[in-house]
């Protein structure tokens, strides 16, 4: 049986799974920033290579949001927030120091690996606007449809959070540096890559929330929740 939880007793209770869940939410979100220094084209789909894995932090967030509930997504979103900007910042160290005698791959480092300043402040505006905004539409569909239609929220709550998320971090990227018709370009498929992801991978967030709220044993609404960013304390 699964029991309808309040803030108090989330805060006192132990869980099984959101360890595993946040490294990997974590992971998807390292691995997204730097696959995404690379252009590609895929039929007639053009994005950034962070693009195909990127739509998988959404489904976690997802998760997180629809088991555990806004509070718990918004620290799993904050530590990948940092984590983020922490291998930014190591990055562009390392690629500051002068590299050892016989060491040829200097530019190569600083193509890939040395994110300009604009490509990391995109990123980091980007992912915590879309990411906020996601689990923010969610908790709130949830507790409108009172916890009925979950492909409503997670694709409601991608449409939402994937369109801030893209349009940001485009524009703010490569927004002068490309021409605007390929900006265009880049910010339609990346939103209609991602939010197909999200519609393809329903069934896979259905078979994960299900299994999660019976282990856990938790299926959390958000009454009375402050949909604040910034709010650590409840």
């Amino acid at each position: 049986m699964i029991k309808m939880m309040d803030k108090n007793e989330l805060k006192d209770s132990k869980y099984n799974y959101i360890d595993i869940i946040t490294g990997l939410f974590v992971a998807v979100i390292l691995i997204s920033n730097i696959a995404s220094t690379k252009i590609v084209q895929i039929w007639r789909f053009t994005f950034d290579g962070g693009t195909i894995l990127f739509p998988l932090s959404y489904i976690f967030g997802d998760v997180l949001t629809e088991v555990y509930g806004f509070k718990a997504g918004r620290r799993v979103i904050w530590i990948g927030f940092f984590s983020a900007l922490l291998m930014s910042v190591v990055f562009g160290l390392v690629g500051l120091i002068k590299p050892a005698a016989g060491w040829e791959n200097q530019q190569a480092w600083l193509l890939i690996l040395g994110q300009t300043p604009r490509i990391v402040a995109a990123s980091l505006i980007a992912y915590f606007a879309g990411e906020f905004s996601n689990s923010i539409v969610l908790a709130k569909m949830k507790i409108f449809t009172k916890g009925r239609f979950l492909w409503t929220r997670t694709i409601g709550s991608t449409l939402a959070g994937e369109g801030i998320d893209t349009v940001l971090f485009v524009i703010i990227a490569f927004g002068g540096v490309y021409s605007w018709r390929l900006v265009a370009l880049i910010i339609v498929s990346n939103y209609i890559f991602k939010v197909g992801m999200e519609i393809v991978l329903t069934p896979a967030t259905y078979a994960i929330v299900s299994f999660l709220k019976r282990r856990e044993k938790i299926d959390y609404f958000d009454y009375g929740t402050k949909f604040n960013p910034f709010r650590f304390k409840d």
